[in-house]
């Protein structure tokens, strides 16, 4: 049967399943509004040359996504000077984790050219938006004024 309809899951994993849908919408309505707090937070800060979020009045998509969402979710990617400055802002993070995933409940922070989009060759990355100096973040749930505590003290070298 499960070769003919794909994976099925436990017992336990549905029930999880069912359990974790309850507070979908409470998860992904404070993940979006931290993600447009943490953009905003991010556009103003001096080390940061650009921010990727469709909130954002300067996003080029902005009214695009405006008319196909009600929030704009929470995955935010912003551009530091180079790879070097990255690493270090990666390295000085305490609350985001170094991770790749999407849509958790704690904070994730990568370096998409090191990580998920390593395999792709680096002219092709380039060519797609993904330089070295990108730093991609799954937003969770957290309190909003302690994860741009913890960027801004990562982006200013402390």
């Amino acid at each position: 049967h499960q070769n003919a309809v794909g994976a099925v899951p436990s017992p336990f994993d549905c029930w999880l399943l069912l359990r974790g849908v309850k507070t979908l919408a409470l998860r992904v309505e404070r993940q979006s509004e931290n993600a447009m707090d943490l953009a905003s937070a991010l556009q103003r800060h001096k080390a940061v040359r650009r921010v990727f979020y469709p909130g954002l009045l300067s996003h080029p998509n902005r009214a695009v996504a405006a008319r196909q969402m009600r929030m704009f979710g929470g995955m935010v990617s912003f551009e530091v000077a180079d790879e070097p400055t990255a690493f270090r802002t990666l390295e000085r993070l305490k609350i985001f984790a170094l991770a790749e995933s999407l849509g958790a409940v704690e904070s994730l922070a990568e370096h998409p050219a090191r990580m998920t989009h390593a395999s792709i060759p680096a002219a092709e990355r380039e060519r797609a938006g993904v330089g070295n100096g990108l730093i991609r973040l799954s937003v969770g749930v957290e309190d909003v004024a302690d994860l741009i505590a913890d960027l801004e003290l990562a982006l200013n070298g402390r």
